[in-house]
């Protein structure tokens, strides 16, 4: 965040300049530790403000151990000297730990827990709390809470409860503490709090300068964890807001309705050579109910991998088209666009819609054609990537925008088509299931419709983590065999080439070493996105034909790409790719009737990663692994928008705070579709929120 975005997030009345002091001149700070807290963000007082801290310990309760009284909580605090773990009988475990607290000894014992062992040394200090028991002449406590103190942290009776925040190298626990307990004092009061007295009061929340004390100062656990609820609530709540504000914009325009009747739609399907599932038949209800009226559609379709949401996409343009408008579905990638088009061709070889794919590299007698066809309306659909919204598109009558993988183009693209009298209907899809944290955050002002169900026959993927040089030899052997079958393989590589000559898990390096050695005598492909567009699209056609065994390709193939021959995949330095993108990946296989295998490729022992892998080994199902991911990730790639460096929180982590991140959007609901946030005393609110997410989420800079 640029000290600007910084100063946009916390607004200032010109009587309170204060709090946009630079932190240099703050008491105990200065120039050098500013230096180092710019890696933290932390440019102005406002900013260490709201540098809040994740957690606290809790030192009320301390006690030396002559103090210490049987059943009543307390803690104590010293230095491990001894730990032991044994077998106790009918498969039970125990493990013991040894506090020296200033001469004193002190056990803690935890019955079948024998990672406990593991998890801590002698040397480290550490803080027990629990309620004791004396036995056998010393104090025990049984699965005692157990704080790892730093070498920073002065424990002593008394010293109440301390905050942890997140440092930078430079930076102590200590001197942290000290300077937000400085920024505090001098500068909470001067913070304006946007919420009225009637919602905080209705909330049960304290002021803004109140938690702020609480959280940096807190006198009690209580009074931290009530001032970082109502801290992290203003957050979301803020955040919330905007997107109600945009959603009821959005619905105040106007569409084109586009009625389906039961002719059209039996039209429409007679087109596919399957029956909708029960999950495709529901969506194609919510997309009939919201294209009906004049208000214009919102909806999100997310849809695990292979469910089929192409099907549904293609019902939605058809039935724009059917109504005499214009329709266009963009697709982040030429790959995916040229299959969408492949797709249609087929459904539409007898239809007489005209139709187009409009591509950035195309010649410019050939563009000119298709934009003055476009712009008088002559062609009805249009497949198509970014090429769709520049300046030189003009559409006659367009009703519907499809956006496949939205997620890749950026949070504001999907308003682009909206133009003119009319704002068409939007569908965003997504092949990538959604954590819910992000349907409430990026995706917060659509509607949702939700695919699980796979089609009939479809069978799971196999996937295995191959961690030695032996398995891959066997997992070579088995691609032969399967090969020798009539199947077909990708090969994925995290790159095209490799620093040195013989990086192991660079394309081309792969593709000379597999055709050399391992796979000698295949018909082995090579495929990037690096090649120019008729030399992708040949090598895809080869493959798709079955005219080569082995694809060895980078991610290009990540969507889109339907291949229902190809039945395994082998993925070079697994631990490489974020698991959404490995579950993308595994979904280009087995789309057929045929058993398919994923083989993970990694050696790395790292915990993230092998944590990723083992998910990826244990579940086919998109939207557990959905939850998985944002867990492991964090809040700024979810978004999608940490490339863009615009992260739309302060402090609050809507991974985390999922069951705050619900009240929030509740809160924010509730007053914008009421009409309170338009009353005079939320007008400090309203402004705040404009303020922060005008940019971001494309809103008017004042109310």
């Amino acid at each position: 965040m640029s000290g600007n975005a910084a100063q946009s997030q916390f607004p200032t009345p010109p009587e309170n300049p204060g709090l946009q002091t630079p932190v240099q001149f703050l008491r105990g700070v200065g120039p050098q530790r500013a230096l180092l807290l710019k890696n933290l963000d932390i440019h102005t007082v406002a900013d260490l403000l709201f540098h809040i801290p994740h957690e606290i310990h809790d030192f009320t309760c301390i006690r030396s151990v002559p103090q210490l009284q049987p059943d009543e909580l307390q803690a104590v605090h010293g230095v491990v000297v001894d730990r032991d773990a044994r077998e106790l009988t009918a498969g039970r475990s125990l493990v013991g730990l040894v506090l020296n607290c200033e001469g004193h000894f002190v056990r803690g014992i935890w019955f079948n827990q024998p990672w406990m062992f593991r998890r801590f040394s002698e040397g480290q200090r550490l803080i027990f709390q629990g309620k004791p028991q004396r036995r056998n002449g010393r104090w025990e406590f049984s699965n005692p809470s157990v704080i790892l103190l730093s070498a920073d942290d002065q424990v002593e009776a008394g010293a109440g409860v301390l905050p942890r925040y997140s440092l930078t190298d430079g930076i102590s626990m200590d001197a942290m503490r000290r300077m937000t307990r400085v920024a505090t004092e001098q500068f909470a009061d001067l913070l304006p709090d946007p919420l009225p007295e009637t919602l905080r009061s209705q909330l049960k929340l304290p002021t803004l300068p109140a938690a702020m004390r609480g959280l940096h100062c807190p006198a009690t656990p209580e009074q931290w964890r009530e001032a970082r609820h109502r801290v992290l609530l203003d957050d979301l709540l803020e955040f919330q807001l905007g997107l109600a504000i945009r959603r009821q914009r959005t619905r105040a325009q106007r569409a084109l309705p586009l009625p389906v009747s039961a002719k059209i739609d039996a039209r429409i399907r007679r087109l596919f050579s399957f029956r909708f599932t029960s999950g495709q038949d529901q969506a194609i209800q919510d997309l009939c109910r919201d294209l009906q009226l004049q208000e214009p559609m919102h909806r999100l379709l997310q849809a695990d991998v292979g469910a089929g949401k192409t099907a549904i996409a293609v019902y939605a343009l058809l039935a724009a088209v059917a109504a005499g408008h214009q329709a266009v579905l963009m697709a982040p990638t030429e790959v995916l666009a040229s299959q969408h088009w492949d797709t249609l061709e087929e459904l539409l070889r007898e239809s007489r819609v005209q139709r187009c794919l409009l591509l950035g590299g195309l010649p410019a007698a050939k563009r000119r054609e298709l934009l003055a066809g476009i712009a008088d309306g002559s062609i009805s659909l249009i497949i198509g990537t970014q090429a769709l919204i520049q300046e030189s598109v003009r559409f006659h009558s367009l009703a519907l925008a499809v956006i496949d993988e939205q997620h890749r183009f950026g949070v504001r693209q999907r308003s682009r088509f909206s133009s003119g009298e009319f704002s068409p209907h939007v569908l965003i899809m997504t092949a990538t299931p959604i954590p819910r944290s992000l349907c409430l955050t990026q995706f917060g002002d659509l509607d949702v419709s939700v695919i699980k169900d796979l089609p009939p026959g479809r069978q799971k993927v196999i996937t295995s983590r191959i961690a030695s040089r032996s398995e891959q030899s066997r997992v070579w052997q088995f691609v032969r065999q399967q090969a020798a079958a009539g199947r077909q393989t990708y090969v994925v590589c995290p790159r095209v080439e490799g620093q040195t000559d013989d990086d192991s898990a660079a394309a081309e390096s792969v593709f000379r070493t597999l055709q050399a050695t391992e796979l000698d005598g295949l018909r082995i492909a090579l495929l990037h996105g690096r090649m120019d567009r008729e030399q992708r699209h040949a090598v895809m056609d080869q493959f798709r034909e079955r005219n080569c065994d082995v694809l060895v390709t980078t991610t290009v193939i990540e969507v889109g790409v339907n291949v229902p021959n190809a039945t395994l995949m082998v993925i070079q330095q697994a631990e490489r790719f974020g698991l959404a993108q490995l579950h993308q990946l595994r979904g280009r296989i087995c789309r057929g009737s045929h058993q398919g295998y994923c083989f993970l490729f990694s050696e790395s022992e790292a915990a993230d990663a092998v944590a990723r892998l083992t998910a990826l080994e244990q579940s086919t199902d998109g939207f557990v692994l959905a939850e998985k991911d944002a867990e492991l990730r964090g809040p700024g790639d979810i978004l999608g928008l940490r490339q863009s460096g615009a992260m739309p929180l302060r402090c609050a982590d809507p991974v985390r705070d999922l069951v705050l991140l619900k009240e929030a959007r509740r809160i924010a609901v509730d007053l914008v579709d009421s009409g309170q946030l338009e009353l005079p005393h939320f007008e400090p609110l309203k402004q705040v929120v404009l303020n922060r997410f005008s940019g971001l989420l494309d809103l008017p800079q004042t109310g």
